[in-house]
């Protein structure tokens, strides 16, 4: 039987996680591409690229933004404001050198804030993003309603997070990868024993997929929901309207 992460106390949660990301920021990116092998760039451009053709004067927010890597594949695909909020302020200062390293300051705002209580207007994008980061939430159902509220009638959600493959073989072989090899080699690339890569894999076993995610943002109140998975599985896309 494969040891698991201990997932924290609900209660606990957003500090547990802060700390996790606040440990691993300035290796996060590196450590990211080496261990899903270049994968979640990939992942990314496929999110970025399903999103609604938008203007010069549509706006998308890219929730849980960390480093900020959607929102400069977002700005450098719309000519739209994008809008990147996340909680962890390491995160961000990381993402503020990669967009301005990528001239696009004045196209891409950072913005510390929390998905479950967004400070923006009712009906303020177009379009909101959301990738790895809602499994890290301690109320998903209230983030996916503050995303609801923030969307403009129409806009529609781009959620990608990780999944477990479907066929049983690959299965076997992620698990093996995620319980047993991704936390020795992501502490080995990352310098330091940092627990969020024993957390990852525990957190995407508990995390709802497929038609069970699609039943808790019907219930929201998203329609036209849908997902798509990526890689065998090892990612899903969920979209949904306004």
């Amino acid at each position: 039987m494969m040891d698991k992460f201990p997932l924290p106390e609900e209660s606990e949660k957003e500090k547990a996680v802060q700390n996790m990301f606040s440990s691993a920021a300035r290796k996060y990116d590196l450590t990211n591409t080496l261990l899903s092998f270049g994968l979640h760039h990939y992942w990314k451009r496929i999110t970025a690229s399903s999103v609604s053709p938008l203007g010069s004067d549509d706006r998308v927010l890219d929730l849980c933004a960390g480093t900020a890597d959607l929102s400069i594949i977002l700005a450098r695909r719309f000519p739209g404001q994008v809008v990147a909020v996340d909680l962890n302020e390491e995160m961000l200062a990381v993402g503020k050198q990669k967009v301005i390293a990528a001239g696009l300051s004045d196209r891409i705002t950072l913005v510390r804030g929390n998905a479950e209580l967004l400070e923006f207007a009712d009906n303020s994008f177009n379009a909101v993003t959301v990738a790895f980061g809602i499994r890290n939430v301690t109320n998903m159902e209230k983030a996916f309603a503050e995303i609801l509220r923030v969307l403009v009638p129409g806009g529609g959600l781009y959620c990608l997070d990780f999944s477990s493959p479907r066929m049983p073989f690959l299965r076997r072989i992620y698990d093996c990868y995620s319980f047993y090899l991704l936390p020795v080699m992501g502490e080995r690339f990352s310098g330091k024993h940092f627990g969020i890569y024993r957390y990852l894999p525990t957190s995407i076993r508990a995390f709802p997929q497929d038609d069970e995610m699609k039943k808790i943002l019907e219930a929201v109140g998203f329609q036209n929901v849908a997902y798509r998975s990526l890689s065998g599985g090892i990612a899903t896309l969920y979209t949904g309207k306004k």
